[in-house]
């Protein structure tokens, strides 16, 4: 696998942005919205298509960046849900026009990223310089910051 860098880190984090906005957000109401998600529901196979291409797509970056187990099971059920919902006719896309599945699963990754300390080295690497402890420490000391992730393994 090519090594990443804090840049790409960044860069899937702008991509599941606009996703996020499209799918769910293109017509916002207060603390609600609307997207592409919720106006191709309606249009029978279109719908379900775009829902799992979306939804694979989001998880396909969150792999990328190296999201833990917990995160990806957290964004596929939200897509399965998603999906089964605007499967079933009329009721589950009246439904499906108000679940925002790709808005909840962007969020969870991007919940990830921010609670990740991002190292551009590998653990090895840092271990042998001395410098892992350096990045335990500010794990510790910020509130927000859950884990370490070497980019380079």
């Amino acid at each position: 696998m090519a090594k990443r860098s804090i840049r790409d880190i960044e860069k899937i984090w702008s991509n599941v942005e606009g996703v996020k906005k499209l799918s769910d957000r293109v017509i916002g109401f207060g603390p609600f919205g609307l997207g592409l998600d919720a106006l191709l529901t309606w249009i029978p196979v279109v719908g379900t298509v775009y829902t799992a291409g979306t939804g694979g797509w989001l998880l396909m970056q969150a792999v990328r960046a190296k999201a833990p187990p917990a995160t990806l099971a957290r964004m596929a059920a939200y897509m399965a849900i998603d999906t089964a919902t605007g499967s079933v006719p009329i009721a589950g896309d009246v439904v499906d026009t108000f679940f925002p599945g790709q808005l909840m699963a962007a969020r969870a990754l991007q919940k990830h990223i921010e609670a990740t300390h991002w190292v551009e080295d590998s653990e090895a690497a840092a271990r042998a310089s001395g410098d892992h402890e350096r990045h335990l420490e500010t794990v510790k000391n910020d509130r927000k910051l859950k884990r370490i992730v070497y980019l380079h393994d």
